[in-house]
């Protein structure tokens, strides 16, 4: 209690003890509660204790306080108007303020008991007195009625006879799919799966049978809308069946409208798992070959290091270095070595052909997710959305063939050598990529590289080239700045050079040997105090 407070309760009037320290139980109460109890005598005993002691007056005093119930009445008014606060009286303009905003909570939340808990903190906000909690619930149960009444004629417009027998139906046990619809609908997907995917698919395009992917429910308000969402996923179909219609069908038109977002999202995400699966499988397959062409690639440079000190020992002519090392290593090693080759690898180190087998599988999934979504590419990305367009149509039309006129533009120099095998540029050493495993469209989560938007969807799908999750956009409809196609040239790549880009991993050939054997003597003798000769005989 400030000096000023306590003057407030002990103006030297002639006022007694008793009523002294129950006018200051009911000058901090009413602050604190927004309202002050009829009983001020049971106030805790530790805080009377207190204001006792600030009061100089003995605590036991307030059981006498209050014993003409007039006394309470007058020090509430004579505390209400000190502080400044105003009674909430039955048709003031303080009780039509609260409705107003009631009902305003009300369209966002539907729960009696934060209904409840906001109207007090309102109140005590206003500086309003809190009238008795009977009186507030029924306010709050007149606002949920109002807020219902009003959600239904918000919607009315789009309660067609067609929407209605449609959203009845969700509430139907269907024998082909041993639930209903509903239910169906809100059942999430467990895994990454071509029949989730398949699934996933199935729902978006019941949904949008329904035009539930074009509904308008703006007039609403987003967290009406979420709210009312979440009743119908949370809610059985026995329980909104009993509803009343003017609650029912509101609450399932946004559950589809939801829905037909919410699904779009899982059958991007459910693709780019399940694509994401097949290709972290082919990585451990092409790490696993890497690892087994670095042990023969030991056994290969073994015999490097035998051959190379023959070569560049000057003393040892000519004539004699074929012999000398088919003595020396053996004819069946020599075989072996050449007959087992090494092949020089892709750029990629054959990431890419590794996904071949997965094609079939894919291929199960694949035609329907390019069907039912449609993408919007950024600057820099005409041929990637060509490329997608150009696949669609394919499946569509039952072709088996990528063209060869197929853009290529946005595919990253390291997979520019299956463009060219499938092209036949390296003598045809592949056939031409049947639909859907094409290099330059193989699959638009792996060689289509860029940022692509789907419209309707919270999903951006933004690859380099390599594995990255998929990120979340802004609101729905709002799509960010897309970033232009990769450059095809990597770092450390020359397309400029005079002999053409050189493949990592992959030495430049000498195409021309010195036919006179001093000039190979001259060319080794500067590295010559570099190796260790193997003298005949060793």
């Amino acid at each position: 209690m400030t000096p000023a407070d306590v003057a407030f309760v002990d103006p030297g009037r002639g006022r007694g003890p008793a009523d002294r320290l129950g006018l200051a139980v009911q000058l901090c109460t009413l602050p604190w509660l927004g309202f002050v109890p009829d009983e001020v005598r049971a106030a805790p005993p530790v805080a009377v204790g207190r204001l006792a002691q600030r009061l100089r007056v003995d605590a036991a005093v307030l059981a006498g306080y209050g014993e003409r119930p007039q006394t309470r009445t007058d020090h509430l008014r004579l505390v209400t108007d000190y502080l400044s606060w105003k009674p909430a009286g039955s048709d003031g303009v303080a009780v039509k303020e609260l409705e107003e905003f009631l009902l305003g909570r009300a369209m966002e939340h539907d729960s009696p008991t934060t209904l409840f808990n906001l109207a007090c903190e309102y109140l005590i906000a206003a500086r309003t007195v809190r009238p008795g909690a009977v009186t507030l619930t029924q306010m709050v149960a007149s606002a949920r009625t109002t807020a219902t009444a009003l959600t239904h004629q918000k919607v009315a417009h789009l309660l067609t006879e067609q929407v209605m027998a449609d959203l009845d139906l969700l509430l139907r046990f269907d024998v082909g799919l041993g639930m209903t619809r509903l239910a169906w609908l809100t059942a999430p997907a467990v895994e990454a799966t071509a029949a989730s995917v398949k699934t996933a698919i199935e729902k978006l395009k019941f949904l949008r049978a329904m035009d539930a992917h074009v509904l308008d429910l703006s007039m609403l308000a987003a967290e009406r809308r979420r709210f009312l969402a979440t009743v119908g996923r949370r809610s059985t179909y026995q329980a909104l069946e009993r509803h009343e219609e003017q609650r029912r069908y509101p609450i399932l038109l946004t559950l589809v409208a939801q829905s037909a977002v919410d699904q779009l999202d899982e059958v991007v995400t459910l693709f780019d798992q399940a694509v994401s699966a097949r290709e972290s499988r082919a990585k451990v397959k092409t790490d696993a070959a890497l690892a087994e062409r670095g042990k023969r690639g030991e056994v290969r440079q073994a015999l490097l290091e035998m051959i190379l000190p023959v070569l560049a020992d000057p003393g040892i002519p000519d004539d004699q270095v074929g012999g000398l090392l088919r003595g020396q290593i053996g004819m069946g090693v020599l075989r072996e070595a050449a007959a087992t080759g090494w092949p020089a690898l892709p750029r990629d180190h054959g990431r890419l052909s590794a996904m071949d087998t997965s094609y079939t599988y894919l291929r199960q999934f694949t035609p329907d997710v390019l069907a039912a979504i449609d993408f919007n590419g950024g600057p820099g990305t005409a041929e990637l959305m060509q490329a997608v367009a150009m696949l669609a149509e394919l499946n569509r039309t039952g072709g088996r063939k990528v063209p060869y006129s197929a853009p290529d533009g946005f595919v990253p120099a390291r997979f520019r050598d299956y463009l060219a095998a499938a092209r036949g540029e390296h003598g045809n050493r592949e056939p031409p990529p049947p639909l859907g495993t094409g290099p330059g469209v193989r699959r638009r989560h792996h060689v289509v590289v860029g940022r692509a938007a789907v419209p309707g969807t919270r999903q951006v799908v933004d690859r380099q080239g390599d594995e990255r999750p998929l990120r979340r956009s802004g609101p729905v409809g709002l799509h960010p700045r897309v970033r232009p196609a990769f450059d095809v040239r990597d770092e450390g790549h020359r397309p400029d050079h005079p002999r053409g880009p050189l493949r990592p991993g992959r030495l430049p050939r000498q195409r021309h040997r010195p036919a006179d054997p001093g000039a190979r003597d001259g060319h080794a003798r500067g590295h010559a105090d570099q190796l260790r000769p193997v003298r005949p005989g060793r």
